[in-house]
């Protein structure tokens, strides 16, 4: 970097990636990375997932993190929203659980609903 110009060149780049993830529309998966969730095993989990919608080429899928999603004894925690639908929330992820996740629910819109926090409640 030598000029200002390259500088701002860079700022905008940067700026233009940051507003298409806000405004992304397709299938958004976020991965609780608090203490918590890296504790329970949630960064293997998220790879799996980056790995997973890699491998499929899934141009429309979103994976992220976020912080403490609320519930420590049920991380690792994946949320997935698919564009006009509910979220659902998955819990005590592992990472051989994210190809069914990816196939059945994001694939084929039908939530896998044995992983979800409403079978844990049961």
């Amino acid at each position: 970097m030598k000029t200002l110009a390259e500088l701002e060149a860079i700022r905008q780049k940067t700026l233009d990636s940051v507003n298409l993830r806000r405004e992304h529309e397709g299938t958004r998966v976020v991965v609780g990375m608090a203490t918590c969730g890296i504790a329970a095993g949630a960064r293997p989990v998220m790879l799996a997932f980056v790995e997973e919608v890699k491998k499929r080429n899934l141009s429309n899928v979103t994976v992220a993190q976020t912080g403490c999603i609320g519930m420590c004894r049920l991380e690792p925690m994946v949320e997935i929203t698919l564009p006009g639908q509910e979220k659902v929330t998955y819990v005590k992820v592992n990472p051989s659980m994210v190809p069914r996740i990816v196939t059945e629910h994001i694939v084929n819109g039908k939530p896998v609903t044995e992983y979800t926090i409403g079978a844990q409640d049961q």
